[in-house]
């Protein structure tokens, strides 16, 4: 079993900063053209996504977390094979780009609690039961 050790504000902070990194990877790698511009396309659904969903670092709060991972999974998905789909023939530097992107937010997505368990409050221990005098059931003591 897998432990879904990231909560919805981690996960937040990492769907901002990969909305960031498909911004500006491509300047920072070196690639220009259609790579470039399916890398700032991924950056702004990333970007928006993460705005509508309903966490504690969303702003309009309309998509739920369970969608935004499903989402985010194809996403994952999808730069994985971005290489091939976009047929991007001259550029290792994108490809390895696109690897590198893919294979991380899909490590992030299986390590993501999407459903919301690690957050969730569980209750305390039940309180002790009550002393035996104080059971209606209890036998009743005799008065002197």
């Amino acid at each position: 079993m897998i432990h879904r050790s990231i909560g919805a504000v981690s996960h937040g902070i990492l769907d901002y900063a990969f909305a960031i990194l498909l911004a500006f990877g491509p300047s920072f790698a070196g690639f220009a053209g259609k790579q470039a511009t399916w890398s700032y396309i991924f950056a702004g659904v990333l970007f928006a996504l993460s705005v509508l969903t309903r966490y504690p670092l969303g702003i309009i709060k309309i998509v739920g977390l369970a969608l935004h991972g499903a989402v985010e999974l194809i996403i994952a998905i999808v730069l994985l094979f971005a290489p091939w789909f976009g047929n991007f023939s001259r550029g290792v530097l994108s490809r390895n780009f696109y690897w590198t992107i893919g294979l991380m937010m899909l490590v992030f997505w299986f390590l993501t609690d999407f459903r919301g368990v690690r957050d969730r409050k569980i209750p305390a221990t039940p309180p002790p039961a009550p002393p035996v005098a104080d059971r209606a059931d209890a036998p009743k003591a005799k008065a002197p």
